[in-house]
């Protein structure tokens, strides 16, 4: 497997300026000629299906939902980061590139990130020109706020809907395609398999969900914009349709996968409440700009907040990290939540959460302004806990999140097959081992809005694909790989339901691969993943036939597919002997508790190829500092 980067040459400041004068262009009469797939309308998937359209190709966009608007985007609540500087206190876009590069803990690629802090300008004028309620200051201005790991004030939000804002914006950019006949849209359609003819990416076969049909759709070039896959833990932040088949099914034609062991546990999360819990609920990062995250000083301390003075109470986040506070990056909240929980000072009834308490700034803001910054978020937390967050403290607890592992990408977003593009999420491209709140909406727009409308008309003019059809061997072959695993999946008629199986891969993935791993437990899940496996396709129960609507034959299927990638999670997890930001080995930490990096073996990218029926190769691609010193992560 060949990984060549493609990072252009000259001054970090300078290469995307460069790149896209190189890229070569194809002429606007001749982009009627070429078909394009986008899998996904979230904010990567929806932008990029829309300025492809509007550029003059022709695209066909496909949704497993029932709109292009209920795409998991919609969910995000905090913000999208931008080196706007309005605030004046000393933001630039080398700041917010140096950020993003430490808050991964030096796993990301330089000039990747460089490209989308110059990007994220852009951003924010394409939205307030589509009409995003941005949050203004009474100015006029775009208001700002803060979110972990950074000191400045870049956040731009839509109170706490802002991806649902952003979504929006993108949708009608959309739906003004689909008007134009530019777009067709595919609702209700999953993507079940990749089409690859001669080594390149020459279409899809789907499923359309309503009438079970099994269809193949060919084009010039393919683009997976179908987020992470957080849900392989189960219980998660993500919707719970959210899932890895798209990605999963790419790998296994040929595109390699990078750091999949890389998975964000998000601080704040509404703690879990039973075992039968379908999903978890996040609140928002932006919360920890007033809220305050304590514990009990005492082991076992089950007096209710009001009843515990401040003399015994512990800001454990303020005092480990007095200079960045509650607004320490995510997965070093996470760890100390954990920490403070596995030390018996955990709250609630069941002990596993921490508080974060709007108390002090009520008192200092007034509830009226604490409302108007996060009055949805405490509605929502009151409907789900039935606690009043204005007079009590929230309890939060960390909860799978965001996933910065993908399929691997060059610097125009192509995988290790030619024309295929993974965007967003899907992608492993832009936040090392941990991502900072608000870059992934950026991100999404970014790839979706600027970076790969112009690199797939690089492609494009490049490659020159010839024509095929759906005729094609490849096609059929395809289609009945994807029968013939449906067919297994319905003969099975065991004894236990699909959620079953998922909830027990959650378990183990949770125990042995979530905020802490070390390499007994991950050897030990080796070995139960593939048992769990084998017990999966000998005793599932999928009811109903192929031919309809059938949930639990869709929900069956991407269990399958997690129980194999979480085989391959597991195995980069043990193959990557160092901790780096959201991947934890717990033998690897300095004596205060922090993330131990090892930049002699692992400073690289792990890039995954797949063999049918022999274990997968490990690659490596290489990570090169020039503009960033390495050094041991610190925000005290």
């Amino acid at each position: 497997m060949e990984l060549n980067a493609r990072i252009p040459s000259g001054p970090i400041q300078d290469k995307w300026t460069k790149h896209r004068f190189d890229l070569k262009l194809v002429n606007p009469a001749n982009k009627r000629k070429y078909e394009i797939i986008v899998v996904g309308t979230g904010l990567a998937g929806g932008a990029a299906a829309a300025t492809l359209a509007e550029l003059g190709y022709n695209v066909r966009n496909f949704c497993f939902q029932d709109s292009a608007r209920r795409a998991h985007s919609i969910a995000a609540q905090g913000g999208i980061n931008a080196a706007k500087n309005y605030q004046g206190d000393g933001d630039s876009i080398y700041r917010l590139f140096y950020d993003t590069v430490k808050g991964g803990d030096f796993r990301a690629r330089e000039a990747n990130v460089h490209r989308l802090a110059e990007i994220s300008l852009n951003i924010i004028d394409q939205c307030v020109a589509q009409g995003v309620p941005f949050a203004r200051e009474y100015s006029g201005y775009l208001a700002n706020r803060s979110f972990g790991g950074a000191q400045v004030s870049r956040t731009f939000y839509a109170r706490g809907q802002t991806g649902q804002q952003l979504l929006l914006g993108a949708y009608q950019a959309l739906m003004r395609q689909v008007a134009a006949g530019k777009v067709k849209m595919y609702t209700r359609h999953e993507m079940l398999d990749l089409v690859v003819i001669d080594g390149v990416a020459r279409g899809i076969v789907t499923r359309d969900m309503l009438t079970g049909r099994i269809e193949s759709h060919v084009a010039d070039a393919v683009l997976l914009g179908t987020g992470g896959y957080s849900n392989v833990f189960y219980l998660s932040t993500n919707a719970k349709g959210s899932n890895v088949t798209a990605v999963w099914r790419a790998y296994k034609r040929g595109a390699g996968f990078a750091n999949p062991c890389y998975t964000q546990i998000h601080p704040t999360s509404i703690p879990p409440s039973g075992d039968y819990q379908s999903k978890l609920t996040l609140m928002s990062e932006s919360l920890r700009n007033d809220g305050r995250i304590w514990v009990p000083k005492q082991q076992g301390d089950r007096r209710a907040p009001h009843e515990i003075p401040d003399s015994e109470r512990d800001y454990y986040l303020e005092r480990y990290y007095p200079s960045f506070g509650n607004l320490a990056p995510r997965d070093i909240a996470s760890r100390r939540a954990k920490e403070m929980v596995d030390e018996g000072r955990g709250v609630g009834p069941s002990g596993v959460g921490v508080y974060l308490d709007f108390r002090d700034a009520i008192q200092r803001l007034g509830r009226d302004v604490i409302a108007d910054r996060y009055g949805n978020l405490f509605e929502m937390y009151r409907n789900i806990t039935g606690d009043n967050p204005y007079e009590v403290p929230m309890r939060i607890y960390p909860a799978p999140h965001y996933t910065m592992g993908g399929l691997w990408v060059d610097y125009n977003l192509m995988t290790t097959v030619p024309g295929l593009f993974a965007i967003g999420e899907a992608n492993f491209s832009d936040h090392g081992a941990n991502r900072l709140g608000a870059s992934a909406l950026m991100q999404g727009l970014a790839d979706g809005y600027f970076i790969v409308p112009l690199t797939v008309g690089d492609y494009l003019a490049t490659a020159k694909p010839p024509t095929v059809d759906t005729s094609h061997a490849a096609f059929r072959d395809a289609e009945a790989e994807v029968a013939r695993r449906q067919d297994a999946l319905l003969s099975v008629n065991g004894s236990r339901s699909v959620s079953d199986f998922h909830r027990e891969l959650g378990r183990l993935m949770w125990e042995y691969c979530g905020m802490a791993r070390t390499a007994d437990g991950l050897k030990l899940l080796l070995n139960r993943i593939p048992e769990l496996r084998e017990e999966f396709w000998r005793d599932v129960r999928v009811p109903g036939s192929g031919a309809t609507l059938n949930q639990s034959l869709e929900n069956a299927g991407r269990v399958a597919d997690f129980l194999e990638f979480g085989e391959l999670m597991a195995l980069d997890a043990l193959e990557r002997d160092e901790s780096a930001g959201g991947h934890f080995r717990v033998e690897h930490q300095t004596e205060e508790g922090e993330a131990k990096r090892n930049d002699e073996r692992f400073s690289h990218v792990a890039v995954w190829e797949y063999r049918e029926g022999a274990a997968p190769i490990r690659h490596e691609e290489p990570l090169e500092f020039e503009y960033v010193q390495l050094a041991q992560r610190s925000y005290k």
